[in-house]
């Protein structure tokens, strides 16, 4: 896509970024097919082409508008479109750029403003994990449009205390130790089965998404240095790799060398940094021989005990990270009985961050569409691999709902 940027724009590291993405984009649209606002819209510029064509224009030097800002923030982020188009346009580098440019040009209603806030500045907060204590006290007197945000109290269970010459570092998140603590305590558990130790570095924080995705781009730089420095010493002594229970962490620390690139401070660290991340579902393969050698008969105690599955792949695992079909391959060759959707599949539930509370509407309409679809698979127990999905998916089902790690701890525990 031939494009002409603004004097303001040239020669600047976002503008030069922006203007190589657009020249990808050769508009065929096929990405529309795969967009969930669009499904539900049907609007044109509630779809990336056109969220692509408002963002040329503002870097072509058009004013934005109100109504500019607010098709960008109905995109849920999720990259399906990225999947999708075949001329390989990094739509979600560009909407990162985009966002910012108009932000900076069109002010937000003071509501709007303080939510934003809020939620950029309270989940990564240290406040986050009291806060969320003391919803769960009083979850049953909140209106269902909080409850669905609360989960009930989860106990996380024993961190597992033996020691392994193979070690790993784990993120334990901002929200989800408040949220579902034994997501992370059934990683370490499942981990040290196969001999290796977790290990959570006490300075590392929050991902950096949130802030980052709010637009607080510096506030979330901020966090991810703060991680590295907290990661160093651990990667200088050799750590075998940084595990992400938590696809949606996942995708942003394995960007981190592409968002701190022109800090010559951390760049070459955010680089290694980025390679040494690997979402769980990527030692799975490792997990699987480990686990059948050392209980040979594992596989048909699983097929025999183990609740039947339906999975539903995080759009931050299966188009963030480009990571599909792996926790059902390997789960399966376990002896676990698990599927995805027969429809739509590949859509997002409506989480998607921070989406569900500023978007409430079109986020549960999509989750509610998801569930359809996965309820027609008759599971016991729904999976998935971040904490955002399942929550929200959660609130909208009896059905429980896990990351796939604990139903695989509950099993070997049981064995």
């Amino acid at each position: 896509m031939q494009t002409q940027l603004a004097p303001e724009y040239q020669n600047t590291p976002d503008g030069m970024a922006a203007e190589a993405i657009l020249r990808k984009c050769v508009h065929c649209g096929f990405c529309t097919a795969t967009c969930p606002t669009y499904q539900l819209l049907g609007d044109e510029l509630d779809g990336p082409r056109g969220r692509i064509y408002l963002m040329k224009q503002v870097l072509e030097g058009q004013t934005p508008t109100r109504k500019t800002q607010l098709h960008l923030d109905r995109c849920t982020t999720c990259r399906n479109c990225e999947s999708t188009c075949p001329s390989g346009v990094d739509y979600g580098h560009l909407l990162d750029i985009g966002r910012k440019l108009v932000d900076a040009k069109v002010p937000r209603p003071m509501l709007e403003k303080t939510v934003r806030w809020a939620l950029k500045e309270g989940i990564p907060s240290p406040l986050f994990g009291p806060a969320m204590a003391v919803g769960q006290m009083v979850r049953p007197l909140l209106p269902v449009s909080l409850k669905g945000k609360v989960p009930p109290r989860q106990d996380g269970g024993q961190w597992p205390t033996r020691t392994h010459a193979r070690k790993v570092l784990m993120l334990a998140g901002c929200a989800q130790p408040a949220m579902g603590p034994n997501i992370n305590s059934s990683t370490a558990r499942v981990l040290d089965a196969v001999g290796i130790q977790t290990v959570v570095a006490a300075k590392a924080g929050c991902c950096g998404a949130v802030k980052f995705h709010l637009n607080d781009q510096d506030g979330g730089k901020a966090e991810m240095r703060a991680n590295i420095d907290a990661w160093w010493p651990h990667v200088q002594n050799g750590v075998g790799a940084i595990v992400m229970n938590a696809s949606g962490c996942g995708v942003t620390v394995k960007e981190y060398g592409h968002i701190l690139q022109d800090e010559s401070a951390y760049a070459d660290k955010a680089r290694r940094i980025s390679e040494l991340t690997k979402d769980l579902s990527e030692l799975l393969p490792m997990m699987v021989e480990a686990l059948q050698s050392a209980a040979p008969g594992l596989r048909e105690r699983i097929a025999k005990t183990a609740p039947k599955l339906a999975f539903h792949p995080p759009c931050s695992l299966q188009h963030g990270q480009k990571l599909k079909g792996g926790v059902e391959q390997h789960l399966s060759a376990m002896g676990f009985d698990i599927r995805t959707a027969n429809n739509e599949s590949h859509l997002c539930c409506g989480s998607a961050g921070t989406f569900s509370v500023l978007h409430p509407k079109l986020a549960y309409q999509l989750r509610d569409r998801k569930l359809g679809h996965l309820e027609e698979l008759c599971s016991e127990v729904i999976v998935s691999a971040n904490i955002g999905c399942i929550t929200h998916l959660q609130s909208g089902t009896g059905t429980p709902v896990k990351h796939w790690v604990e139903v695989l701890d509950a099993v070997l525990v049981g064995a």
